[in-house]
């Protein structure tokens, strides 16, 4: 599905800063994410990749700017973010599964407590995600028993089931053994085909060049270029992004 360039951003980030002490990690970034885009963030470790995924859902609080989310500034005090963050799915490096529950309890956990389903319509759904991202024979396995692209794939299935509007990955692929990054990635591109919002922080440069609509290089807390993959990688503007893609297309 093509990138809704009719409506409004789906979010607007301005000026969005966040110090660690001394330390400033985020530098004023200005951001336009629209309908059904998908967003590949690339840089070097340090570079604020990852602080900028966990301000727009606030799991880390911005130290200023602003971030409109579906038309709600979601920066102000007093907003609900157990609401938000049903909208904004979040798939993170580490998988963050509890290891006694089964994959499948795994996924209904946040539909019977965040959504208040009844059992048997959770597990209904959590059935159809489950299936959607390739373990529909996996319900009922603990993590432990599954492999960690398969875990991984469960954290998906998680976010997925609450019908988020927007889907942030950070370094969803890190963690794994290079054999098993492909099961997850081909599911990050069933959802792109099905028209899924995502913001991904990866080193999957293959991945950036052929699922984005737009590739963001961050360097030292600021957005330093944008554009399509095919300009990013095949004729960057800046000396910072033309050095960064030297270095990892060439290890």
């Amino acid at each position: 599905m093509s990138v809704d360039r009719a409506s409004p951003p789906i979010l607007t980030i301005r000026g969005l800063t966040k110090h660690f002490g001394k330390l400033d990690v985020l530098k004023g970034v200005d951001l336009d994410v629209l309908r059904r885009e998908v967003i590949v963030v690339i840089g070097p470790s340090g570079s604020g990749k990852s602080t900028l995924l966990r301000c727009l859902n606030r799991l880390e609080e911005p130290s200023a700017g602003t971030i409109m989310f579906d038309g709600r500034t979601i920066t102000d005090p007093g907003v609900d973010m157990n609401k938000v963050r049903k909208d904004i799915g979040m798939v993170f490096q580490s998988f963050n599964l509890y290891p006694h529950l089964t994959a499948l309890d795994n996924v209904t956990l946040a539909l019977r407590r965040v959504l208040g389903m009844d059992k048997a319509a959770a597990e209904a759904r959590g059935r159809a995600v489950l299936a959607e991202v390739g373990l529909a024979e996996k319900a009922a396995v603990h993590p432990g028993q599954l492999s960690g692209g398969q875990q991984q794939r469960v954290g998906i299935a998680r976010a997925l089931a609450l019908e988020p509007k927007v889907m942030l990955f950070d370094e969803p692929t890190s963690a794994l053994d290079p054999e098993l990054v492909g099961g997850v990635l081909d599911v990050m591109r069933r959802m792109r085909e099905r028209g899924m919002t995502m913001l991904v922080v990866t080193h999957e440069m293959g991945f950036a060049r052929e699922a984005a609509d737009r590739v963001i290089f961050m360097d030292e807390g600021e957005i330093v270029e944008q554009g399509p993959p095919a300009q990013i990688f095949g004729a960057p503007q800046h000396k910072r992004t033309a050095s960064f893609l030297a270095r990892v297309l060439h290890r």
